[in-house]
């Protein structure tokens, strides 16, 4: 079950974790600003936790990032990590973002050069887009 433990806030941003039943994909909501010059200090861990749950229930975790207002440079080099650390751990990683708001559009498109025919990386454009 999830706990106050699997919620991450720091400074400006607040990352919750929600999941419906333990076999349905664990959803990880990003919002407000991701605007630490050192994110993955806090991400690492956080996602190394996400990632073992994950593991151990064998499902997917959803990053969305739909409602994320803003998030800088040094995040994506986070999010690089999460791609790669979830790959080898066999964890299904699926990005969700709003392609109607551009920057989320270019920094999400940027991704695709991380997805493989494995299936272990899927990026899910809102609204439909594919």
């Amino acid at each position: 079950m999830l706990s106050a433990d699997d919620r991450l806030s720091a400074g400006d941003l607040t990352i919750e974790a929600v999941q419906a039943t333990p076999s349905s994909p664990l959803g990880l909501l990003w919002s407000g600003k991701s605007n630490d010059r050192h994110p993955g200090k806090i991400l690492g861990p956080y996602f190394a936790k996400m990632l073992d749950r994950a593991g151990a229930q064998r499902v997917p975790i959803e990053l969305h990032f739909e409602t994320l207002d803003y998030l800088n440079s040094s995040t994506i080099t986070a999010i690089i990590q999460v791609i790669q650390d979830a790959r080898a751990k066999a964890v299904k990683l699926v990005i969700v973002f709003d392609p109607a708001r551009r920057w989320q559009k270019l920094s999400f498109d940027a991704l695709k050069v991380f997805a493989r025919d494995d299936g272990l990386m899927e990026l899910r454009p809102t609204n439909g887009e594919r």
